[in-house]
């Protein structure tokens, strides 16, 4: 029910994959240096990460050979090749980066891999570490129901998607782009640009109603195309199209009771955020 490719260290996210036949997680080095040096400007730990990845390629440093480039989601919601590191090989490139948070993070790697083990013999443990989380980020109980059921909607959304021809990562990124847009009439980047975020979840920064509407759409979706029976991505676009009315009526029914706009433009940033976005 929850992002498990995500990892919260002081309020930043760190994406990562698990290997299930090597048993190792893999991370996001630019995430870990954009821990690392402390800075709210995500494209400065890109520059930061260039500089250093040429100079340990000048110096033959076996740290850079080790990184391997996998598909990750980005803030635009599409999926890009991304250096990846295994714990070992980061805590080599972590010592060449003058940090405070240097230790800090080792512990956290550390951490995240025991906390793996612990949820694989008790799967509840990672649905613990979520709500804490959102808690921790000023969520209500109420919207942590939501976001939680809402994500159980859209697991079962991609799965059907995985276990009919539709391809993970862009494909993935289109299917939900195009459902986002028919019932918002706003792409995924321009409901992030309305919220004034960045590099974080979009889905984090949902009102409880934006997420009710979000998983009517998705539902819809996987309904349809589960009578359909529709196959990879072309046929899969006609049900994320075409039963946009679905939750797009409901969201303009809503708004014609109350006067309100279900689309909204309330983040969840902390106030120091904001006033840098």
């Amino acid at each position: 029910m929850i992002d498990k490719n995500i990892s919260i260290f002081e309020w930043k996210k760190i994406r990562k994959i698990y290997d299930e036949k090597k048993e190792k997680w893999y991370f996001s080095v630019i995430d870990i240096v954009w821990a690392l040096i402390e800075q709210e400007d995500y494209q400065l730990s890109r520059n930061y990460w260039k500089v250093i990845k040429n100079r340990l390629k000048k110096e033959w440093n076996e740290s850079v050979t080790n990184c391997n480039q996998l598909k990750m989601l980005a803030s635009d919601w599409k999926y890009y090749n991304t250096d990846v590191a295994d714990v070992e090989t980061l805590l080599r490139i972590i010592q060449t980066v003058p940090s405070k948070k240097a230790e800090p993070v080792k512990l956290w790697l550390a951490r995240v891999g025991y906390e793996r083990m612990q949820e694989i013999t008790d799967p509840e443990k990672s649905l613990d570490r979520a709500r804490e989380n959102w808690l921790k980020s000023w969520r209500s109980d109420e919207w942590i129901t939501r976001r939680m059921a809402w994500q159980e909607t859209r697991n079962k959304l991609t799965s059907y998607w995985d276990e009919n021809g539709v391809e993970k990562w862009e494909e993935f990124a289109i299917l939900t782009n195009i459902i986002h847009s028919e019932w918002t009439w706003l792409s995924v980047k321009e409901h992030k640009q309305l919220k004034n975020l960045k590099s974080q979840n979009l889905r984090d920064h949902m009102t409880e109603a934006e997420l009710i509407f979000t998983a009517l759409a998705e539902l819809s979706t996987r309904e349809i195309a589960d009578t359909m029976k529709t196959k990879w991505l072309k046929e899969n676009k006609i049900p994320a199209k075409k039963w946009w009315e679905i939750a797009k009526n409901a969201r303009k029914e809503l708004e014609g009771n109350t006067w309100k706009k279900v689309v909204s433009g309330k983040n969840f940033l902390k106030s120091k955020e904001k006033k840098k976005l």
